[in-house]
C-alpha cells in the first residue's frame, strides 16, 4: 500500500495536499487507509488529514449502497458477466461475516482498518444482504469514524508516544 500511495502522491504533483489526500481516500481499497498514510508523508495536520479522509471515504457509500444491486444487475447483462461472478462471490465471502450480527456486525467490519475491509466492501456487502439504507449508512459512517480515529492514532504517533 505504501507504495501504491506514493506512486499516486507523485502522480497528484502540484496539486494541493489537502485535495491529494481527499481524493485518496475516494479510492476503493485505499479509502481512509491510504489518505492516513498520504497526509502523514504530505506532513497535513492530524485533524484536517481526520476530516478529509472520513469526508472522501464516506462520499461514495450512499451511491453504494444505493445503485450497488442494480450496477451488478445490469453487469449481468453484459460480457462482463464473469466480472459479477467474481464480485459477488468476493462479496458474499465477506457478508458472511457481516450477516451474523448485521448492522453491529457492519459496522465492526468497516472499524477494522484492515485490507479487504472498509467503507466500499462494507456498503456493497450491505447492499448484497440487504441491511436497510438507514442502518447500513449509520453503521458505515459509525465504522469509519473508529477506523479513521485507529489510523490517525497510529499513523501520526500518538499511540507510540502513549504507549
Amino acid at each position: 500500500m505504501d507504495q501504491l500511495v506514493t506512486t499516486l502522491i507523485d502522480a497528484f504533483r502540484g496539486a494541493p495536499s489537502e485535495l491529494i489526500v481527499f481524493l485518496i481516500s475516494l479510492l476503493p481499497l485505499l479509502e481512509l487507509r491510504g489518505g492516513i498514510l498520504a497526509a502523514g508523508l504530505l506532513h497535513v495536520d492530524m485533524v484536517r488529514a481526520f476530516f478529509l479522509c472520513l469526508a472522501g471515504t464516506l462520499l461514495p457509500v450512499p451511491f453504494i449502497l444505493l445503485f450497488f444491486r442494480r450496477i451488478l444487475e445490469w453487469l449481468r447483462n453484459t460480457r462482463f458477466v464473469r466480472l459479477v461472478r467474481r464480485i459477488e462471490d468476493k462479496m458474499n465471502r465477506k457478508s458472511k461475516q457481516i450477516e451474523k450480527y448485521k448492522t453491529f456486525g457492519l459496522l465492526l467490519f468497516v472499524a477494522i482498518p484492515l485490507p479487504g475491509t472498509g467503507a466500499w466492501t462494507g456498503s456493497a456487502a450491505a447492499a448484497l444482504i440487504g441491511i436497510r439504507f438507514r442502518y447500513a449508512m449509520v453503521s458505515v459512517v459509525l465504522g469509519s469514524v473508529i477506523a479513521d480515529v485507529i489510523m490517525c492514532l497510529l499513523a501520526y504517533g500518538v499511540l507510540g508516544a502513549v504507549l
